[in-house]
């Protein structure tokens, strides 16, 4: 019997309180984790093995590896980090593959987001090719603006060797969004955020996403990148093409206060949560300090869904656009991924993680 996966599914009648049971979930935007940095140095193994470890104890079975911005011969040692043979099998299996988020970006204020404007370049397939080549073929995600000359071209040659072109930390206007999207593009990443802080009423990039049937999208839930009325916007219009991630950084989980990080530089970590560039006045964000598990609580708090659907949003979505078999859910055959959880309040407590048939997190009562 394969204990890898889910061989059986009984309903059963039972009185008193007993946690939630749902799909593990999938985070495909992740920086950093828990006090371990993806963006500084190329972690090592003991690093990825306890970010991993960290997603694991926030219910997390399955996430990308996000790298952003950096000198061209840094990413490709980044993505080198990531080629491991010496860590424990659930630990790779737990990568989806990486995600480059950069450096084919908009370098105009705003759009950059956190990213360091000089190392922001046009598209190039060689960099994908090195990647590819240093981290085993991981890289399956990059996002992109495509303002850039000859983006079609490389949108075309990207998804011919298996990767998604997503776009994001765009200026683009709508022609180059629509012909990024004939040539490939499939996804907008953190759609709404990323952006100039004033548009025009109309036209602008974010309505022409969100007006793009063939685009998914995914959205950070925290609060912060996006206020409650704009998501409950995105998640109407997109309906089933929208799945949650978390954009965390190395300071998840950590204390309040100022800190000089690979994403953003100086940055604040407020007490509710905010992670900010700069100062404490500052309102340009350095990514996200919220687990994915607490987005969702948020936004059943915020009645933007019910927990089933939301946690949906965390877990099945992601694997139905990455054609992953956990994208059945709680079904048999599925993988046996899954979490078990209290929420209430709007606030969720992992209780137990198992990770392919595995226990890997155990609430300590």
């Amino acid at each position: 019997m394969d204990h890898s996966l889910i061989v059986r599914i009984e309903e059963i009648h039972i009185s008193g309180a007993f946690p939630w049971i749902g799909p593990g979930l999938v985070d495909c935007q992740v920086n950093g984790y828990r006090g371990i940095d993806f963006n500084d140095v190329p972690p090592t193994v003991a690093e990825v093995t306890a970010g991993i470890q960290a997603l694991w104890r926030d219910g997390v079975t399955s996430f990308m590896p996000t790298i952003i911005t950096h000198p061209l011969e840094q990413t490709v040692e980044l993505a080198r980090a990531w080629n491991r043979s010496d860590v424990p099998s659930s630990v790779r299996e737990s990568i989806v593959g990486l995600h480059l988020e950069g450096p084919f970006i908009s370098c105009e204020e705003g759009p950059k987001g956190a990213h360091e404007a000089r190392w922001v370049c046009p598209p190039r397939i060689d960099l994908i090719e090195r990647c590819q080549e240093a981290s085993g073929g991981l890289v399956r995600l990059i996002t992109l603006s495509p303002h850039w000359r000859g983006t079609s071209e490389f949108i075309a040659a990207a998804t011919s060797r298996g990767v998604v072109v997503a776009i994001g930390h765009t200026a683009a206007h709508e022609s180059q969004i629509r012909q990024a999207v004939e040539a490939g593009a499939t996804l907008s990443t953190h759609l709404g955020n990323g952006t100039h802080a004033v548009l025009p009423r109309h036209p602008n990039y974010i309505w022409d996403q969100l007006a793009e049937d063939r685009l998914w999208a995914s959205i950070i839930g925290d609060g912060f990148h996006l206020p409650w009325n704009v998501l409950k916007v995105i998640l109407r219009v997109k309906q089933h093409r929208v799945y949650l991630v978390s954009d965390a950084v190395a300071l998840t989980g950590c204390a309040p206060g100022r800190y000089r990080t690979s994403v953003g530089g100086e940055v604040s970590l407020h007490e509710n949560g905010k992670l900010s560039m700069g100062g404490e006045e500052s309102t340009t964000l350095a990514g996200s300090a919220t687990p994915l598990k607490d987005a969702v609580a948020r936004m059943v708090y915020q009645e933007l869904g019910g927990l089933h659907t939301i946690w949906d949003m965390a877990s099945r979505r992601p694997s139905m656009f990455w054609n992953l078999p956990a994208r059945a859910g709680l079904a048999v055959g599925a993988p046996a991924d899954l979490v078990l959880f209290e929420y209430a309040h709007g606030t969720i407590d992992i209780c137990q993680t198992i990770k392919g048939g595995c226990l890997v997190y155990q609430r300590i009562s």
